[in-house]
């Protein structure tokens, strides 16, 4: 089972898709859908799909359209699986302190003006660095990657924060994430961010839905203050 995973290909029509890019995308599918419903589980279930799509895109072989490697979708991976620990960590703790009054590890709310700048400055120093570096080493598509990069590390950090504005940075990095994974033949994960953009759609709504009825724990109380 764990050959057919790392090694295995899936015919489809005259052509085949790895089922390591499959698989991958599955995870991080489920994550979205348990990060939705604010359970703690969706941070381990992410991991393995990081996991398993940095083996991916670290080698541009398996698109079948570029032999070079996606530096910036594999990076992403990279600090997926750093900000899931820090985000499986912090939704362990507010959980293990009474969590939301729905019963979600976490209470939703927006950020306040200071952390909208803060992810703004973030932002723009992000893709600033991203695109150097993926400039440098070769990148296949710096500018497009290094805006996936960028958007992905802070609808990351957003989502570990419970900021409702993560949803939209989503949004943002998906309409760019398709079009270059068409473009560099990665069509199962091209057809997952077109689902996860449903997904992403409907986790805004359950968000702001729950922002508006949940209460959140003191500690998050203070840091919205």
């Amino acid at each position: 089972m764990i050959d057919w995973i790392l090694h295995g290909t899936i015919a489809v029509g005259d052509g085949q898709l790895y089922v390591r890019e499959v698989v991958g995308n599955l995870f991080g599918l489920a994550s979205a859908i348990l990060g939705m419903r604010r359970l703690v589980w969706a941070w381990p279930i992410g991991l393995v799909g990081n996991v398993l799509l940095f083996t991916v895109f670290v080698t541009g072989e398996m698109s079948g359209a570029t032999d070079e490697p996606l530096w910036g979708q594999a990076g992403r991976q990279v600090f997926f699986a750093a900000v899931s620990l820090y985000g499986w960590w912090r939704w362990s703790h507010e959980r293990a302190a009474g969590g939301a009054s729905d019963g979600g590890a976490i209470s939703p709310r927006w950020a306040t003006r200071a952390e909208r700048a803060q992810l703004v400055a973030l932002g723009v120093v992000g893709y600033a660095a991203a695109y150097a570096v993926l400039t440098r080493i070769g990148s296949w598509g710096p500018t497009t990657e290094a805006w996936i990069l960028a958007g992905s590390m802070l609808a990351t950090y957003g989502m570990a924060r419970g900021w409702v504005e993560f949803w939209l940075v989503w949004i943002l990095v998906d309409v760019v994430g398709v079009t270059t994974l068409v473009r560099a033949g990665y069509y199962p994960t091209a057809g997952m961010y077109l689902v996860y953009a449903v997904f992403v759609l409907l986790g805004f709504v359950v968000w702001l839905r729950a922002s508006r009825v949940t209460r959140p724990t003191p500690e998050l109380e203070g840091a919205a203050a």
